[in-house]
This record gives structure tokens, C-alpha cells and sequence, in this order.
């Protein structure tokens, strides 16, 4: 696409932490930053992301069916260390182009979630790339885009709650089967949600506790909110990992989840926010 639209796009991601409208309303998009094979200057590129699991995501070099790959994807063939950009979360990642039947099967499920993709490779001769992006483990917290403690936990929360809503939308939209790569955006939510409620009970709520003891019955029933939603998140993998998963099934699994969740997260919110802001 052209600079400036790319500009555009990439502005408003910053700015509305990973939220934009227009083309890419309603996408899922990361800022994918290359450094380029020939000039070794950083390039950044708005990118449509699958999810795949807790330390990976997928992108498709398709440059909408040109006959050629994206420039991007020549820089990262360079140089696989690139910066991604989720919107909550800004981190380094190892790109790998997967290859032989590991690159067919995500293809796959790519074409199943959005026929675009298959008319994209019906355009060119060329077998359109598929690339992991695995995190590279860094020590200390993860970098999150926000400037305080606080606002560090509504980001995170409001990316949840764009993913959530993300697969309701694709439930609703299912047929008699559960698709392959919606039972992957699944069971990636129901990782990364555990991951984070886990460092909450592990990190966030004791330090806490040590310093506003007052807040030990807020902090308990959040504990036990979190034990509630760990059940939910349970019924929503099993249901998507049966032999023959039912959409209708899968699908009140996810209601039974998003109702729970967004009552924690807005009690969280109003309860933890303010402390972690004047801190």
C-alpha cells in the first residue's frame, strides 16, 4: 500500500494502542518493523496477524496477490530479528518462514477464517510465504505501551476485550463447524488470559497487598474472580478441543466467559486504578 496510507494507518495504531478504523477496522493488525536488506534502516509495516499460540503469530507475505513478495518480507529474510507491535505490548520476535506441510496447514486454516487469502494466491504464480513471529524472552516486565501503572492495566484489559469480541463475531458468524484457525484464536485467548491472571496473583496483587493492606477484600474477591474465570476459561477448551466440537456449544462457552470477564475486568478497573495511578 502507499507510504502515506501505511503512515496513516500506523499513526492512528499508536495512537489508539492498536485500535484503528477505515481499511482495517475490525482486523487483526500488529506493526511489523524490518530492517532493510538493502539500506539496514527501519521499516515500519501495517500487517494482518493469525494467532498461534502462546509465544507465536503467523503473517502472510500476499501483498494482495502481486507477483512479487512484499518488501518486508525480503528485509526479514535478511535480518529475521524484527519489532512487533500488538498495540498492549511492543517486542522483539525471531521471524521463520515455515515451509512444507507446517506452511500448507496454516495456509489452510488462513483460506478457511477469510477466503481473501485463497484469491490472493489465485492471482500470482508465487506460493504466498507464511512467517511465525516467535517473542524473544526478555528479562524484567514486558514492555507495555502506557505511561503508567494504571493505564498499563486498561490497555492490557481493552486488548482482551477487542480479541474476545473479535471471536464472538467469528462464532456468530460460523457455520455447523467449528473452523481450525477459531478454535486456535481460542485457545491462544485462553492462554494469554492465563498468563496474564497469573502474573496478577503472582506479582501485581501481593505488591499490592504490602502496600495498601486496606485493599486485602478487593484483592480477595479478585483472587476469587480469577479462580472462576480459570473454571470458564477450562469449559471453553474442552469445548474447542472435543473430538467434534459444537459450534453451539463453544459458542456459550464463550458468552459464559465474556459475561464473567467483563465484570471483573470493569470491577478491577474501578477498584485497582486509581491507586496504581497516584502510585
Amino acid at each position: 500500500m502507499p507510504n502515506d496510507f501505511n503512515q496513516q494507518v500506523i499513526d492512528e495504531f499508536r495512537a489508539n494502542k492498536g485500535r484503528v478504523g477505515g481499511y482495517f477496522e475490525g482486523a487483526r493488525l500488529i506493526l511489523l518493523t524490518t530492517i532493510g536488506a538493502r539500506t539496514g534502516r527501519p521499516h515500519t509495516t501495517p500487517v494482518g496477524y493469525l494467532p498461534d499460540g502462546a509465544d507465536r503469530v503467523l503473517v502472510i507475505a500476499s501483498a494482495g496477490g502481486a507477483p512479487s513478495h512484499p518488501a518486508w518480507f525480503h528485509n526479514l529474510l535478511a535480518n529475521p530479528q524484527v519489532t512487533v507491535e500488538s498495540g498492549a505490548f511492543t517486542y522483539e520476535a525471531q521471524a521463520v518462514v515455515l515451509d512444507g506441510e507446517e506452511r500448507d496447514e496454516a495456509f489452510t486454516r488462513a483460506v478457511e477464517a477469510d477466503p481473501g487469502w485463497a484469491e490472493y494466491q489465485e492471482k500470482t504464480r508465487r506460493v504466498i510465504p507464511v512467517v511465525a513471529l516467535y517473542e524473544i524472552a526478555q528479562d524484567g516486565p514486558p514492555n507495555i505501551n502506557a505511561s503508567s501503572m494504571g493505564e498499563a492495566i486498561k490497555v492490557v484489559h481493552d486488548a482482551f476485550r477487542r480479541e474476545l469480541a473479535l471471536i464472538r463475531e467469528e462464532m456468530a458468524k460460523g457455520g455447523a463447524t467449528l473452523g481450525a484457525q477459531l478454535r486456535v484464536n481460542c485457545l491462544t485467548f485462553c492462554a494469554g488470559l492465563h498468563n496474564h491472571h497469573t502474573g496478577e496473583d503472582v506479582a501485581l496483587f501481593p505488591f499490592l497487598a504490602d502496600r495498601h493492606p486496606q485493599f486485602a477484600p478487593t484483592l480477595a474477591r479478585l483472587g476469587e474472580e480469577h479462580e472462576r474465570i480459570a473454571a470458564l476459561v477450562e469449559d471453553l477448551r474442552h469445548a474447542v478441543t472435543a473430538d467434534h466440537p459444537d459450534p453451539a456449544t463453544a459458542r456459550g462457552e464463550v458468552e459464559r466467559l465474556t459475561a464473567e470477564l467483563e465484570a471483573h475486568l470493569t470491577y478491577e478497573e474501578e477498584q485497582l486504578l486509581p491507586i496504581l495511578d497516584a502510585a
